[in-house]
Parts: structure tokens; sequence; C-alpha cells
């Protein structure tokens, strides 16, 4: 959680100079933001977001060598402490939705109000998410929409399943492993398949790895 009585520390990137400037005089004019640095693109971005690991990025979604879905992936694989606010013209929901499974902390569409912008920093230091209220309901939307095309939800037998076929394990042995009958594995087996759309062992895995269910 950020400390109310400090200014939270922030990276800006944008590609435009004269938004990220303006951006950034904003931020610094509202009192409680440090804009510590500013970068133009992606792979600079994440140079500096690593060497001074501010409390939040406000990053725009298209930025040269890395955009900002990019480096927010970075951040999240390396476990950052820098949480990342994305600031975009792009408001298509998919992109939205693309960007918060991705790990960001936020999403403003480039066109908000600096009011708005700094209450959205303030708010992903603390620890929350933010979306715009305007880009919300297609959020929404496209998370409604994903769950009626991919139905698939694991139940925890069926994840162990999985996990074992990922390992190489046979049947007898995850049998054993899980003091299951193996009657009873090739039921999950048959019930995993089912839910994955596929007929073997191997298209298991690869389409679970593809959903992004095995870690």
């Amino acid at each position: 959680m950020a400390d109310s009585g400090a200014r939270v520390t922030v990276v800006v990137a944008d590609d435009h100079p004269v938004y990220r400037e303006g951006i950034a005089r904003g931020l610094q004019l509202s009192g409680r933001v440090e804009v510590v640095a500013e970068a133009e693109d992606g792979a600079d971005a994440l140079r500096v977001i690593r060497e001074l690991e501010p409390q939040v990025a406000l990053i725009d979604y298209r930025l040269p060598t890395l955009d900002g879905i990019a480096v927010v992936h970075a951040l999240v694989r390396d476990h950052a402490p820098t949480r990342v606010l994305l600031l975009s013209a792009t408001t298509d929901a998919a992109v939205v939705y693309r960007a918060v499974q991705e790990g960001a902390a936020g999403y403003l569409a480039k066109d908000a109000r600096r009011s708005e912008i700094v209450d959205a920093v303030l708010k992903v230091a603390s620890g929350r998410q933010v979306v715009s209220e305007e880009l919300a309901g297609g959020l929404v939307d496209e998370i409604r929409m994903r769950a009626d095309r991919d139905p698939a939800v694991l139940s925890d037998r069926e994840r162990q399943v999985l996990r074992g076929f990922a390992d190489g394990k046979s049947i007898p042995q995850l049998a054993a492993e899980l003091y299951l009958g193996a009657s009873t594995v090739k039921t999950h087996t048959q019930r995993l398949y089912e839910k994955l759309g596929v007929s073997d062992r191997a298209a298991a895995v690869a389409e679970a790895m593809r959903r992004g269910l095995l870690e």
C-alpha cells in the first residue's frame, strides 16, 4: 500500500513527447505524484522501471520496440514491484481484456481528464484495479463472451490429472499417486478431454497450454 503522506513515484512512457510531457507535468502539479523518469519507447521504459522500481508505470499501449502489454508481461514475469497503468487511444474490449489478463493494474482511455489520471495512479499505487467507466462495460461483455466460448472449468482432480499428463505420467501411475482406482482416473480423464475438446493426452496438454491452464 502507498503511504498516504508520501508522493507516489511514477514513470511515464509515451512516444509522443508533447503528450508525455503534458501528462508528466499534470501528475507533478497534483502535488501527490513524483515523476521519476520519462521514456519514449517500450524497451527504454522497461529498463528505467527495472532500475528505479517506481510504484506505478503509466504506459501508452502502443509504443515502439515493445508495446505496453509486452512491458506488463515482462514485469509480471520478473515479479517486479511496479504496477502498470496503461493509457491508450485503443479502447477495443479485447485489448483491454488482454491487458488485464496479462497483469495490468489498470487501463484508461487516452482522452481521460488529468484529474482522472491522477486519481487512477493513486488507486493503482494503493493496490486497486482501475478501468475507466467508459471501458468497463465493454470489458464485462468481453469476459462474458469468452466464458460462453470457453466454458472449460476444470475440477481439482481434472487439474491433477492434467498436470500428471504434462509430467509424462500414465493413468496407472496417476491412480497410484492420487490413491484412486484406475477407472476413476479414466473417468476424470474423459471429462478433461470433453472440456478441452480433445481426444488424447498430448492434445490435452497442448490445448491446456494454449489456454493458460498449465503454469
